[in-house]
């Protein structure tokens, strides 16, 4: 028997600073508080859009984000259209989040799909497309996907 159609239920993250990371991801990308623990050595906080359990932060990082290491790439999340790409892009600047890239980018030259491609407060790299609404974006390189190597 087939195990059937798999999609993805939630991420998540380990992080170093639960606090500085609701703040992130709660306040600047609009996720909800759905629940959290924070009894000393058991600290996480599930957030959500809508009822619906998208990621959960689990306090038990001792550094950073690191790229050269097996595990997550990157995390990209889907927006309703470029212009919600570009009111995120406007919230994180008012934040302070690094960028990879300046501005709205296509995924590949000459495609439609596109968005930012930022760090959340441990360095875990992140991204906010649309599969459609970027034509006429730049994309950083010529040869590799966008979301590859930033």
């Amino acid at each position: 028997m087939s195990i059937g159609t798999l999609a993805t239920g939630h991420i998540g993250l380990n992080v170093t600073d639960l606090e500085r990371s609701l703040g992130f991801y709660a306040e600047v990308l609009g996720f909800q508080v759905l629940g959290e623990g924070k009894e000393e050595g058991r600290r996480y906080a599930f957030l959500g859009q809508e009822g619906r359990l998208v990621l959960t932060l689990w306090q038990q990082a001792e550094g950073g984000y690191d790229s050269g290491r097996a595990g997550l790439h990157h995390l990209a999340f889907q927006a309703e259209s470029i212009d919600h790409v570009r009111a995120a892009e406007a919230a994180l600047k008012a934040r302070g989040a690094t960028f990879a890239y300046e501005g709205v980018v296509a995924h590949a030259e000459g495609a439609a799909s596109g968005g930012i491609f930022f760090h959340d407060p441990d360095g875990t790299r992140l991204e906010i497309s649309v599969p459609q609404g970027a034509e006429g974006a730049e994309a950083p390189t010529e040869s590799a996907p966008t979301c590859g190597f930033f």
